[in-house]
């Protein structure tokens, strides 16, 4: 297999960006998911919490725990919703602003740097590239699924 496949491409520079933000947020004692989930809390009004594992795309059981830390270490509180009883709002305590604050920052400056050395007709087509394989696994055009259950 000469040439790279694009699952290759993908899962390898996915792994160098992650690599690259856990530097990073080591740096202040955290950790990429942890800057992940500050930047998917709403820092005005809080977002439930149920909202926020579909919103970052990860499992309930990864985010409580990622929750939990957070806690620990002060940067989030949770708070009765009040439109409803049973459920729970996350918000970001003043340290949590602080390092929300630190984490765009981070994200708009691996943005801008890229952005600097890629034009803006090639970032064009990176995005549609990654639009068109998104629908394509959303939508299952990939692989059929009935398909795979008769072989």
């Amino acid at each position: 297999m000469k040439e790279k496949t694009i699952d290759y491409v993908l899962r390898t520079t996915w792994l160098a960006v992650q690599k690259m933000y856990n530097e990073e947020a080591a740096k202040f004692d955290a950790t990429m998911a942890i800057a992940l989930t500050l930047l998917s809390i709403d820092p005005v009004d809080g977002t439930p919490s149920t909202a926020l594992g579909p919103k970052m795309g990860m499992e309930a059981t990864s985010l409580s725990r990622i929750l939990k830390t957070m806690e620990e270490r002060g940067v989030i509180e949770r708070r009765p919703n009040p439109q409803d009883g049973r459920g729970v709002l996350i918000h970001l305590t003043e340290f949590g602003r602080e390092k929300r604050e630190y984490s765009r920052e981070r994200v708009l400056t691996f943005n801008d740097t890229i952005r600097k050395q890629v034009s803006e007709e090639k970032m064009n087509h990176f995005y549609e590239v990654a639009e068109v394989i998104n629908e394509m696994i959303s939508n299952k055009k990939i692989y059929n699924q009935k398909e795979d259950i008769l072989k």
